[in-house]
């Protein structure tokens, strides 16, 4: 299941949503153990923090649409699967901050395909496409102005 594949079902919606929860606990993750690293820059700690709770928060709105959704969701193990062998989102980098920014861009050129995928589509849903584009939009906007964030901290370190 690709992003780059014509959205034709709540089934599929519900796969790549699922692999945008995933992609989520790997930032949340690396953020959280990143956070230990790094207790001593404060700036960059409490990024760290924010970020982690960011991934949360963006997981419930991500578990919120995939509720409303008339489809049988996927094992979280075949997603983490598909997740790692897509994204690598098991690499790990020597600088914690080169890490987080990896995982922002990452997962914010994946909601980017995501929506591009929903508006080339003429599926109807069962979840309101508005709804679905301005949640996917919100996440893929906190996305960007993460690494922005980590890109200032880059610059100031």
């Amino acid at each position: 299941m690709s992003v780059s594949e014509s959205l034709e079902s709540d089934h599929q919606l519900a796969r790549l949503l699922q692999i945008g929860i995933v992609l989520e606990e790997v930032v949340e993750a690396r953020a959280s153990k990143h956070v230990e690293t790094v207790a001593e820059e404060t700036a960059v700690a409490e990024y760290m923090q924010a970020a982690a709770e960011e991934s949360f928060r963006h997981r419930d709105q991500l578990e919120e649409l995939i509720a409303e959704l008339d489809a049988e969701t996927v094992s979280f193990e075949e997603i983490k699967r598909l997740v790692e062998a897509t994204y690598e989102a098991d690499s790990d980098f020597d600088d914690v901050l080169y890490d987080q920014l990896c995982n922002e861009e990452t997962t914010y050129k994946f909601y980017d395909d995501l929506i591009a995928a929903i508006e080339a589509s003429d599926t109807e849903f069962t979840v309101s496409r508005d709804r679905l584009v301005s949640v996917l939009e919100a996440i893929r906007e906190e996305e960007a102005e993460g690494v922005e964030a980590v890109t200032r901290l880059m610059e100031e370190r």
